[in-house]
């Protein structure tokens, strides 16, 4: 059986989260005390009327898997599969007091996906006609299903490898419980604040000062042992003595003094926890024990949290106004929703948003991020009406694939902006293939996950802004078309280059549109575009420039540049641009004031608002970002590759067996054959232990060979003199014999030899796979050979891939055109390339042991393509976090 997660959290639909464990023989007392306290109608529902079982009926071993939902240390809720030849039974049962909370549909969607990554091919459960919430449960699933109407019996079947599907039905449906539980957070009717001091300048002073002058629309009660009053408010000893119902407590005490103060707040009934204080994981095993015990604590209540050591939240929402965080600053209302995993920075952050005149709807600092994530606050954000914009400063991920997902559905109405922390390429030095050797540990997975979602990334928070303050200001581009007003040529070349550099096009303005600009423009002005109307330009030509360019339908966003002469009054210039900007429909416009940034006063009205920037490059990295985005946002969906005609019960044993002999990379007879069992068509190929036997193998090819020698010790062959090419079959044991003595001089004798047919005629090409430790399988595709690294021309994608994925993997490098019959030359069959890409991804998912795999060459023929060399690493299967699950350990 495959490795599984230890610990799963889950969310339910009322917010609350609940721990999902496997289950052991030692759960047997636990599962008595369960079944003897479910009702009758639910036992009989579950047990098909036929009489309870005992505990160790429900703990299968050797023929399939259990799993046990617990709260305060009892089970609530049991599901589990069993083995029947390659199907299996499901079955699930939760306690009578947690039903329609949406705890059965995720446990059986985790024993699902348990029996998957084990082998089974289907499963099946045995439902009771009358038992209508198992019935609904299944159909909600997101499997395809089918259904057999037997008498007084409905057998309901479903595929398991249906999971992409599947994982996209329950991120639905858990969306709704992360946004019941983030609103406990944002939208509270009740606050306490437990260690509220009664001096400013501490952190608990500052945070309850900044509560009430905010104008909090709730109740805000302080908790101080050692004062009767804080800030001329009534103070509370403990929580206990608050006679109302506190629905947010916000802690700011000793680390030491947390857990104590949120077991308090649990017996109270208090279900969402900000912990302000540090001293948890961030210094270090002590801190770590201290924040495994809170969140421990927290998660056996069911509660949630946001921190430890974070810096607060905040909800600008008149309705609201909730500013509990402990810096100065007291943000902007607007339509920004911020996220900072770095509470310093947060602070910062917002100071220099209010500067430029962005306004966030609300903001989070979610510190060490022990429960509540970014990816609960996209989710929340998703489905909040004030919220536009969603900004993102992250240092780490918790579940990127689940990032992926959520993103991927949240950028198609609301865009992310990203800025990710922590560049590297050290671990790079670690890795042993082609594949490995160019992504492992490095950036490029980064941007790839977020290329692949949609996902705006910037490498600065100052970029980060520049893209905030055009998406919240202005409709998003219908093209890539700039056109470029200026009063000073200067700026407008520099504009227009940089146009060009971030793969914006500057058209020439038709003429239709120079005519009409000749009529009030100076004499001096060029109209082509850029427009420069030198700088005798007048507010009043500066409004008319937009209007009539703004009717170029090659024109699809409008930069205006002001550079200020002195004779001209640079209010009265923004005006005229908000005054036209308000007018034109369907194009975007932003500008440039030399030395102003944001969306100052001046650029606003109760119309529009034009975004400002201090140089033109500035405004064109904005932009480009921007049009990004549009594109990707107007793609049509996209379905993941499901190629036909694998095996992948065989390819599970072969490697299962591999591993068992302790194998770190298959030998290369088992790495031809892992390959056709996914049918990617390979060169014909034989192997041989003996330089003889390698001329007898040849012989039979009866053509010209390559001949290769085989040893585990030696990664690129080629670099050592362990390939040959373009071999007549009488002399292919004369080199085998030279190479055996190289090798053997190196300490790396070979295993054997490997010969085959001579592919010729064709283009080299490299696909490749790595396990990225955090962000799972890694597919690479490139031009290969021997100068696959020097030449670095790799695009890359995450698994699952879609259609597009697939698509975009070849034809975004850059050599792609030598494909395609570059310069009248010849075509090659990239639809055999691109089923290859497929087949490979799913191989990687399907067989998750599979850890490194490099395909180099895959040459690329006319028609057809053959792996001509193959390496596949193999290792234990890496932590997974489980269908429906927020995280596990």
């Amino acid at each position: 059986m495959s490795v599984s997660f230890k610990l799963a959290d889950v969310v339910l639909l009322d917010g609350s989260t609940v721990r999902v464990r496997i289950a052991t023989k030692e759960d047997a007392p636990l599962i008595l005390d369960f079944l003897n306290s479910l009702s009758q109608e639910t036992l009989y529902k579950r047990f098909l009327g036929f009489s309870k079982p005992n505990a160790d009926a429900l703990l299968p071993e050797n023929d399939g898997r259990a799993l046990i939902a617990l709260r305060e240390g009892k089970v609530i809720a049991h599901a589990m599969y069993r083995k029947l030849d390659t199907k299996a039974e499901v079955g699930v049962v939760v306690a009578d007091s947690e039903q329609r909370k949406g705890l059965g549909t995720i446990l059986v969607g985790m024993i699902t996906e348990l029996a998957y990554r084990d082998g089974i091919q289907e499963v099946e459960a045995l439902v009771l006609p009358e038992n209508v919430i198992m019935l609904q449960l299944l159909k909600n699933l997101g499997f395809p299903y089918t259904v057999d109407v037997k008498p007084g019996l409905i057998v309901v079947r479903y595929p398991t490898s249906k999971l992409p599907e599947a994982l996209e039905a329950f991120d639905k449906r858990e969306a709704i419980a992360v946004r019941r539980a983030i609103k406990k957070f944002l939208e509270p009717s009740s606050v306490a604040v437990i260690g509220a001091s009664r001096f400013r300048g501490t952190i608990g002073g500052e945070l309850f000062y900044n509560i009430i002058q905010s104008g909090f629309t709730g109740v805000c009660y302080p908790v101080n042992k050692n004062a009767k009053a804080v800030q001329s408010v009534r103070a509370y000893p403990s929580i206990k003595h608050i006679q109302e119902e506190v629905e947010l407590a916000i802690i700011a005490v000793p680390a030491q003094d947390v857990t104590h103060v949120v077991r308090e707040c649990i017996e109270k009934g208090v279900r969402a926890f900000v912990v302000i204080s540090s001293g948890f994981a961030e210094i270090g095993e002590e801190g770590r024990a201290l924040q495994e015990e809170l969140l421990k604590t927290c998660r056996d209540a069911g509660a949630r949290l946001i921190g430890p050591n974070c810096m607060g939240i905040v909800n600008t929402h008149p309705k609201v106004s909730l500013n509990a965080q402990f810096s100065p600053q007291k943000p902007l209302q607007g339509s920004l929703g911020f996220l900072s995993q770095s509470g310093a920075l947060g602070i910062s952050v917002m100071d220099y948003a209010t500067k430029l005149g962005l306004g966030v709807s609300s903001f989070v600092s979610v510190g060490n991020k022990a429960d509540i994530s970014g990816n609960d606050l996209l989710e929340y954000w998703e489905e909040d009406e004030n919220t536009k914009v969603i900004l993102l400063y992250l240092e780490s991920f918790g579940n990127p694939r689940k990032f992926a997902r959520i993103a991927r559905r949240v950028s198609k109405t609301k865009p992310i902006v990203v800025v990710k922390a922590g560049r590297s390429r050290a671990g790079a030095r670690a890795a042993q293939s082609h594949t490995g050797a160019m992504l492992s540990a490095s950036d490029v997975t980064v941007d790839a996950l977020f290329k692949q979602c949609g996902v705006i990334r910037t490498d600065t928070l100052s970029q980060m802004f520049d893209v905030a303050a055009l998406l919240s200001s202005q409709p998003l581009p219908r093209g890539d078309g700039v056109a470029i007003i200026t009063n000073a040529g200067g700026a407008g070349i520099l504009a227009a280059d940089a146009c060009e550099a971030n793969s914006l096009s500057v058209p020439e303005l038709s003429k239709t549109v120079q005519e009409e600009l000749r009529t009030f423009l100076p004499k001096i002005a060029s109209t082509r575009n850029p427009v420069d109307m030198s700088a005798e330009a007048t507010p009043e030509h500066y409004y008319k420039a937009i209007k009539s360019v703004s009717k170029d339908p090659s024109v699809h966003s409008i930069l205006v540049i002001f550079v200020p002469p002195l004779v001209i009054n640079k209010e009265e210039v923004a005006q005229s641009i908000v005054q036209a900007a308000s007018e034109v429909k369907g194009v975007t416009v932003l500008s440039v004031f030399l030395g102003e940034k944001g969306i100052p006063e001046l650029l606003k009205s109760k119309e529009t608002s034009v975004p400002s920037y201090p140089f033109p490059e500035d405004a064109v990295f904005a932009l480009s970002k921007v049009v990004q985005y549009a594109k990707w946002k107007d793609l049509p969906p996209s379905p993941f590759v499901s190629p036909q005609g694998t095996k992948r019960a065989h390819a599970l044993a072969l490697v299962a067996n591999a591993l068992k002999r302790g194998e770190e990379w298959l030998f290369a007879k088992e790495a031809f054959e892992l390959l056709e069992l996914y049918g990617i068509p390979c060169a014909r190929t034989f192997f041989a232990k003996t330089p003889k036997e390698a001329l007898e193998r040849a012989r039979e090819l009866q053509a010209e060979v390559a001949l290769k020698a085989l040893s585990s010790k030696v990664i690129h062959k080629s670099d050592v003199g362990a390939v040959k090419l373009s071999l007549k079959p009488e002399e292919v044991e004369q080199a085998a014999l030279e190479m055996e003595e190289r090798l053997k001089k190196m300490g790396s004798a070979p295993e054997g030899f490997l010969v085959q047919e001579m592919v010729k005629g064709g283009v080299e090409l490299l696909l490749g796979v790595t396990q990225d430790p955090t962000f799972g399988a890694v597919v690479a595709c490139g031009f290969g050979g021997t100068l696959t690294q020097l030449v670095k021309d790799v695009s890359v994608k995450l698994t699952p891939l879609t259609q597009r994925d697939v698509d975009e993997l070849i034809e975004s490098l850059k050599l792609y055109p030598i494909l395609t019959g570059y310069r009248g030359g010849v075509q090659y069959d990239t639809k055999s390339v691109k089923d290859v890409i497929a087949r490979i991804g799913a191989l990687v998912e399907e067989v998750p042991q599979i850890l490194e795999m490099d395909i180099n060459p895959l040459i690329v023929l006319p028609q057809g393509v053959k792996a001509v060399d193959v390496r596949i690493k193999l290792g234990k299967e890496a932590k997974y976090v489980p269908l429906g699950a927020k995280s596990a350990l």
